[in-house]
C-alpha cells in the first residue's frame, strides 16, 4: 500500500504487520530528527516494568513508566514531553519537545508541576543512518503517519497502540491490524 506521508520530525513511523525485528515488531516510532545525516526516534509501545524512581535516585515520588526507546544507546534516558519553557530542550513539532535540562525537570517533577500526559521517558532510542530509513520505507517496513498526542502521552498498551495508529491512517490501511504477526500461521 502507498504511504503519501514523507518523514519529518514530528511524525510517526508505524512498523508493517510482519516485521520480525524483536526491537520492531508491531512498533510505532516517534521521529524526533530526520535530515541527511539520519533519523531519530522513539518507540512509543514498549512499556518495561521500570518506573523513573527505579533509574533515578533522588527523585522518590516520580513513578512516570519508562519505555524502550529503542535497540541503540540502552545506557541513555531521553524523554518527550510538552514542557516548552524546559532549558535546553529541542523544538520538534506543534508543541512537542526533546531533552531539556534534566536537573531542572527533577525539580519540576519533585515540585508535582510535571504530569504524566506531558512526558514520556525512554531507555535508549532508534537511531538510522544516511539512507537507512529511507531504505526502510523503500522495502515498505514502514508507515508515515501524523502525530497524535494521545499516541505520545497516552497509556494505551503496546498492541492497542499499533492498532490505534494504523487505523488514523484511514480505511484502506486499517484491514492489516488482523494481519497475523507471521503470515505462515494465517
Amino acid at each position: 500500500m502507498l504511504n503519501l506521508i514523507k518523514p519529518t520530525a514530528g511524525k510517526m513511523l508505524i512498523s508493517e504487520p510482519f516485521m520480525s525485528d524483536p526491537n520492531f515488531k508491531r512498533s510505532v516510532v516517534y521521529l524526533t530528527e530526520h535530515n541527511e545525516q539520519g533519523s531519530v526516534g522513539f518507540v512509543l509501545n514498549q512499556k518495561t516494568e521500570l518506573t523513573l524512581n527505579n533509574l533515578v535516585d533522588d527523585i522518590e515520588e516520580a513513578d512516570f513508566p519508562v519505555y524502550i526507546g529503542g535497540p541503540v544507546g540502552n545506557d541513555s534516558l531521553h524523554y518527550i514531553h510538552t514542557i516548552n519553557d524546559l532549558d535546553g530542550c529541542v523544538s520538534v513539532d506543534n508543541g512537542i519537545y526533546w531533552g531539556g535540562n534534566f536537573e531542572l525537570l527533577k525539580i519540576l517533577i519533585q515540585a508535582g508541576k510535571v504530569e504524566r500526559n506531558e512526558i514520556r521517558f525512554f531507555i535508549g532510542y532508534s537511531g538510522w543512518g544516511e539512507t537507512q530509513l529511507q531504505d526502510e520505507l523503500d522495502e515498505n517496513a514502514w508507515l508515515v503517519a501524523e502525530t497524535n498526542k494521545d499516541f505520545l502521552f497516552g497509556e494505551s498498551n503496546e498492541r492497542e497502540l499499533w492498532a490505534h495508529a494504523v487505523k488514523s491512517l484511514g480505511e484502506k490501511f486499517a484491514m492489516i491490524i488482523n494481519f497475523p504477526e507471521n503470515p505462515r500461521f494465517n
